[in-house]
């Protein structure tokens, strides 16, 4: 008789169940809009995104989001700013960085003036922030503070700005951006190559106009750079950005003769067409 019970028994917990238990699995449109909010917003962590996504329709619990980036090899912030790797970070958020650095240039006096300047990574954008011959913590500050206001006539949102160790960048400096709502990411000790953008275009700056001027002053540097930089901007022809300038330039004109304006006293040559003339 028990034996014949253990056997009913055996039976019963045997059986397979039709539950698998756990939670359902989540949509993937739901899983896509998770990593969606995490890449766009670094320094949201799991409650924020799970808050965001409630207000589209959709409760999701705090693990659930967690999940998901972790099936992603998405890191939680603010570990996600400072620990995912270098070149997935210039990469994947490229649209969201803004880089500064200096560079010197030396006078016929042989005078070394610092010139400070920042780059939208994604759109290449240059701004000139100053020349100085003493580039102090309050002077960097300033300059910070005066490019954000001409920043302000962009419509471009930047979330984080990437320097290096140097001691020019001072608090002052970073509470500038930071009040800003961006984050600082400084680059890794001895790495010039993990601020490859600002360096490729000091490469091109010294190139394709320092390298063909004699520098007067600091005065003198500043007029040139202001002039190569608007350039480089709105005319000049980008080949990463599919031969566009970074500031987007209109439709070209197709017809009509061909004319150059000179940049620089005709160092440089922007070329263009000329309306033609009716009934010519």
């Amino acid at each position: 008789m028990i034996g014949w019970h253990r056997t009913l028994v055996r039976r019963k917990w045997t059986q397979r169940s039709d539950s698998r238990g756990g939670r359902p699995p989540i949509d993937s449109d739901v899983s896509e809009l998770i990593v969606l909010l995490a890449t766009d917003n670094m320094r949201w962590g799991y409650g924020k995104i799970a808050g965001e996504l409630q207000k589209l329709g959709h409760d999701v619990s705090t693990s659930t989001v967690r999940n998901v980036l972790k099936a992603h090899d998405i890191l939680p912030a603010p570990v996600r700013l400072g620990s995912i790797g270098w070149r997935t970070l210039m990469q994947h958020y490229k649209h969201q960085l803004l880089a500064c650095d200096f560079f010197t240039v030396e006078t016929i006096r042989l005078q070394t003036l610092y010139v400070f300047f920042l780059i939208e990574l994604a759109t290449r954008r240059v701004y000139l922030a100053g020349v100085t011959a003493n580039p102090d913590g309050a002077w960097v500050a300033q300059q910070a503070r005066n490019l954000l206001w001409l920043r302000e006539e962009t419509e471009t949102e930047l979330l984080c700005l990437i320097r290096d160790h140097d001691k020019k960048y001072t608090p002052s400096f970073d509470a500038v951006f930071q009040s800003e709502g961006m984050a600082i990411i400084a680059t890794p000790f001895q790495t010039p190559n993990a601020n490859a953008f600002a360096e490729r275009w000091v490469r091109t700056a010294r190139e394709e106009c320092l390298d063909h001027v004699l520098i007067l002053s600091d005065a003198h540097l500043r007029r040139v750079l202001t002039e190569f930089v608007a350039y480089y901007n709105t005319r000049r022809p980008h080949q990463s950005l599919d031969q566009q300038s970074p500031v987007t330039r209109t439709p070209p004109v197709t017809a009509g003769p061909v004319a150059y304006r000179p940049v620089l006293g005709g160092i440089i040559k922007d070329y263009y067409r000329t309306p033609a003339l009716l009934g010519a």
